[in-house]
């Protein structure tokens, strides 16, 4: 298979390198420089309704996956006014001649059908200039409903195809929705696509619930709950939209819970005193073991994906940092050193990065750096910026924005880790504490 493009994402400091050029008989390539990206040239006609009914999901689906890739920042849709071709027939030859002369360096054709109470979406992904098929086309059913899913399911493979990485368009997000003046919001949890369609709700308002984390196959969702008077741990399966409360001890604050890379274990932070630890506990069993022991407050704790550190945050310095040891416990190593306070620490699906807030001279930051603390960057600044989560392909950032004053809301944001392409998440009302599921 030919790309027409190798998207090279550069951590840290990164080399400079010429605009995209089409290389003569070979491929075409972005690459990001210093965070400055040229997006590629792409159309995407409206895909052809090959049955009557399919008329209502034909145009709407070619516009959901146009939305998904000019998303990135890393694409640039050519207005459909400007074309010059109109695919009519899915299985015509392509006028490769009529899209070079609008630029067009990817085309992406589609057709759809319904029969039998189901909707199918087929797709094929062009390299205009090399005048081949990149792959070969492929399709993707559901039931009519679903026809949402479909275009990200077809997203997700042209941004494979074309940039070698994962894609993440189809997922979902679990956050807590927000209501009501600042000092006394309700919150209750919510999940939507990652692009804030298809918004359910998980809770009620009534209790007080805080940081969902999804499992890692999208099926359960860990969150804390006042439910009970203090805050305790629960677990609710996405399905049936049920909750039980995990065997935590009584009378003492349990929270912060994140699962294991398995899905078997998990990770959250119990307060006795003036004092918070970490433990984990298998979720089957009950059984829980104490991993730090010192007299400070840790918390935050998430697993490599590896499963065999995980990352904190702790005052044991005397201020808010972060620091890595062991699954099972042992001496932690420091690994944040810049000025101002870390927490909030996140490992990336890739291993290779972890996100974090910092809080430092009156703003905060989201941020990552190496698992070792070597080539910390900062990517977003604000009144507060807090919580990040990862795309499922390790390339993206979603977060959690307030805005200052007594009318200030919470709302949802995504930045990729070159600190490019800031973008806002649609919800209805206000949103925190994100967590982004697994590709569906």
């Amino acid at each position: 298979m030919k790309q027409i493009l190798a998207l090279i994402l550069a951590l840290g400091a990164l080399a400079a390198a010429p605009a995209p050029v089409a290389a003569q008989g070979g491929p075409l390539r972005i690459e990001i420089t210093e965070g400055v990206v040229e997006p590629l040239p792409y159309a995407v006609p409206d895909f052809v309704a090959e049955t009557g009914e399919a008329g209502q999901y034909a145009q709407q689906i070619s516009r959901v996956v146009a939305d998904d890739l000019t998303g990135t920042g890393l694409f640039r849709e050519i207005p459909r006014d400007a074309h010059i071709s109109r695919v009519s027939n899915f299985q015509s030859p392509v006028q490769f001649a009529d899209w070079k002369a609008i630029n067009a360096q990817a085309l992406i054709t589609g057709a759809v059908t319904t029969e039998g109470g189901r909707i199918t979406v087929k797709f094929r992904v062009w390299d205009v200039f090399a005048g081949t098929e990149l792959g070969q086309g492929m399709q993707f059913s559901s039931t009519p409903d679903g026809w949402r899913r479909l275009s990200h399911k077809v997203a997700d493979q042209v941004y494979s195809r074309i940039t070698g990485e994962d894609g993440y368009f189809d997922s979902r997000v679990v956050f807590v929705s927000e209501t009501g003046p600042k000092d006394n919001r309700a919150k209750r949890l919510g999940l939507m696509d990652y692009d804030g369609a298809n918004l359910q709700f998980l809770t009620g308002s009534q209790s007080l619930v805080l940081a969902p984390r999804f499992s890692p196959d999208g099926s359960r969702v860990l969150y804390t709950s006042y439910e009970t008077g203090e805050p305790r741990i629960h677990v609710l399966d996405v399905g049936s939209v049920q909750s039980r409360i995990l065997p935590t001890q009584d009378g003492v604050m349990s929270f912060a819970p994140r699962f294991s890379p398995n899905g078997q274990q998990l990770l959250y932070s119990m307060t006795r005193g003036s004092n918070t630890d970490i433990y984990s506990m298998d979720i089957a069993s009950g059984s829980t073991r104490q991993l730090t022991t010192a007299p400070s407050i840790e918390t935050g704790a998430s697993f490599s994906p590896d499963g065999s550190r995980i990352v904190f945050e702790s005052d044991r310095s005397g201020s808010q940092q972060l620091y890595v040891m062991p699954v099972n416990g042992g001496e932690p190593t420091r690994i944040s050193f810049g000025a101002g306070r870390y927490g909030t620490p996140v490992w990336s699906p890739r291993g290779d990065l972890i996100a974090f807030t910092k809080q430092n001279a009156g703003r905060f930051h989201i941020g990552v750096m190496r698992t070792d603390g070597s080539e910390e960057r900062l990517l977003t600044a604000s009144f507060l910026d807090e919580g990040p989560t990862w795309a499922p392909n390790g390339r993206v950032l979603m977060f959690a924005r307030e805005t200052q004053g007594a009318s200030g809301v919470s709302a949802l944001y995504t930045v990729d880790i070159s600190g490019r392409n800031l973008k806002r998440v649609r919800t209805p009302d206000g949103a925190s504490d994100p967590s982004w599921g697994p590709l569906q």
